[in-house]
């Protein structure tokens, strides 16, 4: 605000006092963009031009949410019970629905007082991470690794640590692997189960084997199953809380209705956990944002309180697509896609294609090669730099069947 009779100077871009020494801070100014979305707005605004691009960038449902759950968002927008702030921690009904839904679905047993709802999975990793995080404690994050995990550590204070697990060993890291990493900073392992980017599913042997290292070594696990319905061919899984239970004071759970039922931009996760961290996490979410929105709560208290029908239904057509995409990228020369067991990725190896002139334009990293991908075939992809493993690719397959077999034949082509 301007005082009468004063005269704002214009901003010198020289000035070097304390107090305008900066713009952004470093915290928030070392935060990177998320990848996935990054790939996804480039591919909508190629569309947008005009241009026929084929976007397998977004791990996003291409199924509308079921008409259930959107009467129930309706109704409640009709409802004034619901045009004013509720319980931070999230509806209290809601809270009743998940830790039933949980005990369902998992096996693990908990109570409604565990529960937190949050805006999405991605704010209950990061106030996850923030509960339990001292500046300068180690987070385990086995790679390939979604893009918001290192982040959201780094932003709680922490240092993520990254164990690489290649396709020779299908994406999965062992307790050999995980030891050598571990030092006297430690405090969290991340475990990811269906995984995002790889569709990578740990077996009910290697969870309890992870589990009893982390619990041996005294480890908080960050643990998160938001595709958890989405596990193929039988593969014999479970939740890391059920088969460990040792660990279940130092276990945080995520989830949410985003993949599940097809509720992406609804914004409804939430996180499981001992009572301290529901409780620092619903002090930060007091202060973050308050409750989630009332009309999504309620959207998102159909859905887990519903049958698992609709569920299985778009599960059949992930299986199906599954199935074909690992068929059709393996019949690129070059690629070297294992067959997923869980989520709705597949994750080519391509480091055989780099090194090389491709119409007269050197390839030598899967970043270059998703850039002329895009140039050349108009599709979009997400390049292996964006989890941390230079040298794959990864591809969503929650899009139509006639895009897959499209966007995948023009992939074909471009590399005969």
């Amino acid at each position: 605000m301007q005082c009468a009779g004063q005269t704002l100077a214009p901003y010198d871009e020289t000035m070097t006092t304390k107090s305008s020494s900066h713009r952004v801070s470093e915290r928030i100014g070392a935060i990177a963009e998320s990848a996935t979305l990054k790939v996804d707005a480039k591919a909508k605004a190629l569309k947008a031009e005009g241009r026929p691009v084929i976007g397998f960038g977004a791990g996003e449902p291409d199924f509308p949410t079921p008409d259930y759950i959107v009467e129930a968002a309706v109704e409640a927008c009709r409802d004034p019970k619901n045009h004013r702030y509720t319980p931070a921690a999230g509806l209290p009904e809601l809270k009743q629905a998940i830790a039933e839904k949980t005990l369902r679905d998992s096996g693990y047993a908990v109570q409604a007082s565990q529960v937190v709802v949050t805006n999405g999975g991605k704010q209950a990793i990061y106030m996850a991470f923030a509960a339990m995080l001292n500046p300068g404690d180690e987070v385990i994050v086995p790679a390939p690794y979604w893009t918001t995990y290192p982040e959201a550590i780094q932003l709680a204070g922490g240092v993520p640590v990254e164990v690489l697990a290649d396709e020779t060993q299908d994406y999965k890291v062992t307790v050999e692997q995980l030891e050598a990493a571990r030092t006297e900073r430690t405090h969290v392992l991340l475990f990811v189960s269906p995984s995002n980017p790889t569709g990578a599913v740990y077996s009910s042997d290697e969870i309890r084997a992870i589990g009893a290292w982390a619990h041996e070594h005294g480890l908080w696990v960050l643990t998160d199953e938001i595709y958890e319905h989405l596990v193929y061919d039988g593969f014999d899984t479970g939740s890391l809380p059920v088969l460990c239970p040792e660990l279940q004071d130092r276990c945080v759970v995520v989830n949410g209705v985003a993949k599940t039922y097809a509720m992406t931009g609804w914004r409804v996760g939430w996180l499981i956990g001992p009572a301290d961290i529901v409780k620092a996490t619903t002090n930060l979410q007091s202060h973050a944002t308050s409750n989630v929105g009332n009309v999504s709560q309620r959207a998102a208290l159909a859905a887990v309180a519903g049958d698992l029908a609709a569920v299985d239904e778009m599960k059949v057509a992930f299986d199906r697509r599954r199935k074909l995409i690992v068929s059709m990228l393996n019949e690129i020369d070059g690629f070297v896609c294992p067959m997923p067991h869980g989520a709705f990725y597949a994750y080519p190896s391509v480091k055989a294609m780099l090194g090389k002139d491709y119409s007269g334009t050197r390839i030598d990293t899967s970043a270059q090669l998703a850039e002329y991908i895009l140039e050349k075939a108009e599709v979009a992809v997400v390049p292996g730099e964006a989890f941390g493993s230079p040298g794959y690719l990864r591809l969503s397959y929650a899009l139509g069947d006639a895009d897959l077999v499209e966007g995948i034949t023009r992939m074909q082509k471009l590399f005969a």
